[in-house]
Order: structure tokens, then sequence, then C-alpha cells
């Protein structure tokens, strides 16, 4: 659960942007993304691969 006390001369903006960095780090909007749609085992495996395919090509 991310939460961001706003201060009391702080402003929303400042808030906003202190918010949207934490949700980004906690991978959350991601992780929504991937529940979004029904996702069939054979494109979890391709899309699994092709995670595997991109993390060995830059290991090299």
């Amino acid at each position: 659960m991310t939460q961001v006390v706003v201060g009391q001369n702080e402003p929303i903006e400042s808030a906003l942007r202190r918010f949207k960095r934490q949700v980004a780090k906690a991978g959350i909007y991601t992780d929504y993304k991937k529940h979004q749609f029904f996702e069939t085992p054979q494109e979890k495996r391709k899309r699994k691969e092709a995670t595997r395919r991109r993390q060995r090509s830059r290991r090299h």
C-alpha cells in the first residue's frame, strides 16, 4: 500500500509527484497492467520466454 503524507505548506503537485514515484518504485502500475486482462497459459509462457531472452542478451 502506497501512502503519501502531504505537508501543511506543500503544494499538491509535489505530493502527486512523490506518490507517482512511489507507485513506480513499488511496481504497482506494472502489476495492474499484468492483471488487467486474462492471460492464457500459452501467452504467459511466451511472455516469460521473451523476458528470459531479453535478460540473456543483456548479460553478454
